[in-house]
């Protein structure tokens, strides 16, 4: 069986799997077919708006995945990170996990033409799920079948961001846990943050490992010393924090395995990165280790961990609703 194969019955596993899924009372269940006919040219007109938006900025694929991960980890996948402050909505984009996500104005432009195509009919919530399977594909990752069905919230969160999202100087301990709390394991882990295989972090989000490490007064002694005089020459005490930095300094627009091969070698742009690999005794170094020796395992392993990660807690059937306008409910 090949690999895409492989993906197919993993899918139909995970949509049939209503722990997973966290059915709501009508027991609806997502699947890729869900808008074959209310709005057959979904896919195509969501990739239409993508490659036009990667000509014009080549890291909207790891900022819209970046959207799409941190709304499902807090309440499930429903869209309420895409709602804009309004009476009775506190943005979650405020909480300071969310201050630095981006590619809003791209989810805009899909939900415009999807509205103008089939009004009333795609949820914002599965334009972030799609689209993350497209720019994904775009940039030479795995492509699977994404189940669809989902409804958006007519709620923000934005209390809850702090507990759930993870954070870059949290400790693999801590990461562990919130995947737990969302139904995913280490695999997940690991799979998931080869995310970083592409897109860039802000000197802010790593700047204390080149430093301070811990308030040591000394570096992080797991990075790589070559690694991190070229990460000191970019990244400099009282410099701009908002410099942008290649999380793969390797390939660093191509979804790829090296990022668990730059694991192998201290070369984890966050500390959250290099943890999965240098924290004794962890379950997720032999993970790291079979990805980096093998695309097809990461590939394969991170297609089943997206479709997992995208069926937490949907809200479907007459839950929630499907907002005309993703930063604000009807």
């Amino acid at each position: 069986m090949s690999p895409l194969s492989n993906i197919a019955v993993v899918a139909i596993i995970v949509v049939t799997t209503s722990h997973v899924l966290g059915l709501g009372l009508n027991n609806y269940i997502l699947g890729p077919s869900f808008y074959e006919t209310t709005c057959p040219n979904m896919s195509s007109i969501v990739r239409k708006v993508v490659e036009k938006a990667q000509l014009n900025d080549h890291r909207v694929g790891p900022k819209l995945l970046r959207v799409h991960f941190h709304d499902c980890f807090v309440n499930g996948c429903d869209g309420s990170l895409l709602l804009d402050n309004a009476d009775g909505i506190e943005s979650e984009k405020d909480a300071r996990p969310n201050q630095s996500t981006e590619g809003y104005d791209v989810v805009d432009d899909i939900k415009s033409d999807l509205e103008n195509a089939c009004p009333g009919v795609v949820s914002c919530a599965d334009i972030l799920a799609i689209a993350s399977q497209i720019l994904v594909s775009m940039n030479g990752g795995p492509t699977w079948e994404v189940p669809l069905g989902r409804r958006d919230s007519r709620m923000a969160y934005k209390n809850g961001v702090t507990a759930n999202i993870p954070t870059p100087s949290e400790n693999l301990g801590r990461i562990t846990q919130k995947f737990i709390n969302a139904g995913l394991d280490s695999t997940d882990l690991v799979a998931l943050s080869g995310a970083h295989a592409f897109g860039r972090a802000k000197c802010v989000t790593f700047v204390g490992r080149l430093y301070n490490f811990n308030n040591t007064g000394k570096p992080d002694p797991s990075l790589d010393p070559s690694y991190l005089k070229t990460l000191r020459q970019k990244c400099t005490i009282g410099g701009d924090n908002r410099t942008l930095v290649d999380l793969d300094p390797t390939t660093p627009d191509d979804f790829d395995n090296n990022y668990f091969k730059n694991l192998q070698n201290q070369r984890g742009l966050l500390q959250t990165d290099q943890e999965l690999y240098s924290t004794s005794g962890a379950e997720t170094l032999a993970i790291v280790n079979q990805f980096a020796n093998s695309q097809s395992s990461f590939f394969d392993s991170f297609a089943q961990s997206m479709i997992k990660m995208g069926n937490i807690n949907p809200l479907t059937g007459s839950q929630g609703e499907i907002r005309s306008d993703c930063r604000r409910i009807n």
